[in-house]
């Protein structure tokens, strides 16, 4: 598991790499404050129940509000044998709206 800058995440998800984006905050959150598009919402406290749908063949980008929260969701997805590339993006959706990055 690694931490990914907001600009490395872009980055890569304009370059077309394949990168499940998981946004672990709450459903207001999500609706509320924006999230990346293509980004998929699992809260996470619904992480360990709904592990099923969230794919195990591509690298996976957890985002949170600020950080804390997706560290928390990379953990979880590792300790249940997710053997991909696990993602936390520093300083979570604050971070990539103060960079000037789309979101919906």
């Amino acid at each position: 598991m690694a931490e990914i800058s907001v600009q490395q995440l872009k980055t890569s998800l304009d370059a077309g790499n394949p990168i499940f984006l998981l946004d672990v905050r709450t459903p207001a959150e999500f609706a509320g404050d924006g999230h990346i598009p293509g980004s998929v919402l699992i809260p996470v406290e619904e992480l360990a129940s709904r592990m099923a749908e969230v794919p195990s063949d591509q690298p996976i980008a957890c985002v949170c509000r600020s950080g804390n929260r997706s560290l928390t969701a990379c953990n979880m997805l590792a300790a249940n044998g997710f053997d991909v590339e696990l993602y936390s993006m520093a300083g979570g959706m604050r971070a990539w709206i103060a960079a000037g990055f789309p979101y919906e």
